[in-house]
């Protein structure tokens, strides 16, 4: 009974947590400042490559899944779940999400944003379940270096060589990289969440 208590919670964490990370994400790109670094990663791919949005990004997914796997730690059904999830929710909100005309607007939705992107990610990270591309590769190396840190790694070294392909770069990529992986943190450390994941060989001794 209590494995499915435990099982049940968890998976109410990863879709609770897929929904508020893409009704975050949806306002992220309504604010129109620039997109997350794993964002500008595939589209700079995009764009130089000529292989479609799609592509580029289960080739750059497949890319840093591969890499948390070298470290040992593996994809479960939660990073199926966030991909699918977060999609249909960006889809559904962003029609209906109208980017503001003035750039003080449009700042106030980047403020917004953050802190409920912030949210989706520390909640369905605790399912324990599984990560989504990027947050595997920046979990995978926690430790030595912190989640919150090794995060913007992540988020930055993509936005870079996004941008160096061709991506396109805005005060809410820089926002993203600086402050989404310490807010993250707090969220956990507030709510009590751990956004570590299990890693191959050691499973069986989590509860």
């Amino acid at each position: 009974m209590l494995g499915r208590v435990t099982l049940s919670r968890r998976l109410l964490l990863l879709t609770s947590g897929c929904v508020v990370l893409g009704v975050g994400v949806a306002l992220l790109l309504a604010a129109d400042l620039g997109s997350d670094g794993f964002s500008t990663l595939v589209n700079g791919l995009s764009r130089t490559s000529g292989l479609p949005f799609a592509v580029a990004n289960l080739v750059v997914s497949a890319g840093y899944l591969l890499l948390a796997a070298s470290r040992r730690l593996l994809p479960g059904v939660g990073t199926v779940v966030q991909v699918v999830v977060v999609g249909l929710v960006v889809s559904a909100l962003l029609p209906a999400v109208a980017t503001p005309s003035s750039y003080v607007g449009r700042g106030l939705l980047l403020a917004v944003a953050l802190p409920v992107l912030a949210l989706g990610i520390a909640a369905y990270l605790a399912g324990h379940l599984g990560a989504g591309p990027i947050e595997s590769a920046a979990l995978a190396w926690d430790p030595p270096v912190p989640f919150r840190w090794s995060y913007g790694v992540a988020q930055g070294a993509s936005a870079v060589v996004g941008w160096l392909l061709g991506g396109t770069v805005g005060v809410g990529t820089v926002a993203v990289v600086v402050l989404l992986g310490p807010l993250v943190d707090l969220a956990g450390r507030v709510l009590r969440l751990d956004v570590h994941q299990p890693r191959a060989g050691r499973a069986a001794a989590r509860s």
